[in-house]
């Protein structure tokens, strides 16, 4: 078995760079509403965002043995995207694995855990979306999984897969959909301009979303 899998596709840069623009709600609703990562998976402050393919991890339970191998061969732009084995109580990713992520100049982690090293990390700038904050030391001992397909926040996530993350949450575009997602998000944002125009020159909602129907349906009594 191949435990680590160094070669992986991934979307162009040219496709990339138009999601970093879109936020996570607008390209989850564009993707026919598939691929929301559990809500608990947050931003470790606010304001963070991440965009990048996905360079997927598997730690043992309390251990980071794997997430170190990642580190060393993911590449500029990666986005780490780990997988705890269903055990979030450790600090799997602290403040010297954050310099070195910044060193290689990746793109963000993603991990279905927590990490410790908080405050360094912030002041550095570095994007993590996590489960929370532990002190708990991991080991370094257990073999795991790198560039498999992973369970992560309820998602199965392939290497390559677009990861997109903002203070609202957190989606997963399959990297052979990617620009298909990407032409409906465009078309969702340009209409949501327009609907905006109609909301500021007093239209109601319910006269835009066309509800009126739907309330008469239901039977709702207006007094």
């Amino acid at each position: 078995m191949i435990h680590i899998k160094t070669k992986i596709e991934r979307p162009s840069p040219e496709l990339i760079e138009p999601f970093s623009k879109l936020g996570a709600a607008t390209v989850h609703e564009a993707s026919g509403r598939k691929g929301a990562v559990d809500p608990a998976i947050k931003p470790i402050r606010k304001g963070l965002r991440l965009c990048g393919p996905a360079f997927t991890v598997q730690c043992a339970p309390g251990d980071n043995l794997m997430l170190h191998k990642a580190l060393e061969k993911a590449q500029p732009g990666d986005v780490l995207v780990a997988s705890v084995s269903g055990y979030p109580e450790g600090g799997y990713f602290g403040g010297l694995m954050a310099v070195s992520a910044m060193a290689r100049r990746l793109g963000g982690l993603a991990i279905d855990g927590c990490i410790r090293d908080s405050e360094e990390i912030i002041a550095m700038g570095f994007p993590i979306f996590a489960r929370g904050f532990c002190i708990r030391g991991t080991s370094k001992s257990v073999p795991g999984l790198v560039n498999h397909p992973t369970v992560f926040g309820g998602i199965v996530v392939q290497p390559g897969d677009l990861i997109l993350g903002d203070d609202d949450g957190m989606v997963v575009v399959a990297r052979a959909e990617a620009e298909s997602v990407l032409e409906k998000a465009l078309k969702r944002v340009e209409a949501e301009v327009k609907k905006s125009e109609q909301l500021r020159s007093g239209v109601s909602s319910v006269e835009l979303n066309k509800l009126g129907k739907v309330f008469e349906a239901l039977g709702l009594v207006e007094e």
